[in-house]
């Protein structure tokens, strides 16, 4: 039940975002396009705890250079264009990847991925965010827990004290937005913390499924 409300109230708040986005496109010109992009883009960041180490104005996009939490190096590009992103920004930015010694890359954009974009992002390392993703941080609402996942360490003591396997914890999809938030992937098991009335916080742990 309670992730069934939980569920609906990220839907009803990602909606509201994606219709101010909507109207808020109508009006701006192609420098505050760039601007909502780079919202999207630094509010990932800030979410998934990367460190900033630069930021390049390219033709077609903003590009970061982030260092990871395992101290990899990442480019995320902020594509600020409405049609649809294809195989050619994928070719791109894989080809930015090599050249900058990048283990991993991202794409926040607010057009929409073609099924071969799709596809070949998969296989070169590319996560490609939604393009509804919201340019702020989702945790500020009151119905949305914290998320976070755990570590090797963390994740051995739970399986431990639960006496089970990953797969036999309750699954969330990698497609939840609190998911794509913080960057967990399928395998990886996430913590959950609620407010509680009566314990004063409820913790559950998920397993990141596909989906």
């Amino acid at each position: 039940m309670r992730a069934s409300k939980l569920a609906q109230s990220l839907s009803v708040l990602w909606t509201f975002q994606l219709t101010i986005f909507l109207c808020a496109r109508r009006v701006d010109d192609l420098g505050s396009k760039r601007t909502l992009e780079e919202k999207k883009a630094k509010s990932l960041i800030r979410l998934r705890d990367y460190k900033l180490l630069k930021r390049e104005e390219l033709k077609n996009a903003i590009s970061y250079t982030v260092k990871l939490k395992d101290g990899a190096k990442a480019l995320i590009w902020a594509i600020p264009i409405e049609g649809t992103v294809g195989v050619a920004y994928i070719n791109q930015l894989k080809k930015a990847m090599d050249e900058a010694e990048a283990e991993g890359g991202v794409i926040v954009t607010s057009g929409r991925y073609s099924a071969s974009a799709k596809a070949n992002a998969r296989k070169k390392g590319i996560e490609l965010i939604p393009r509804i993703f919201p340019f702020f941080n989702i945790f500020d609402h009151e119905f949305v827990p914290k998320h976070e996942i755990l570590k090797e360490e963390e994740r051995a003591k739970v399986l431990q004290e639960y006496k089970v396997h990953p797969y036999q914890l309750p699954e969330i999809k990698a497609s939840d937005p609190a998911i794509i938030a913080i960057g967990a992937t399928p395998g990886d098991i996430v913590r959950i913390v609620r407010k509680s009335p009566t314990a004063g916080k409820y913790v559950a742990y998920r397993h990141v499924v596909e989906g």
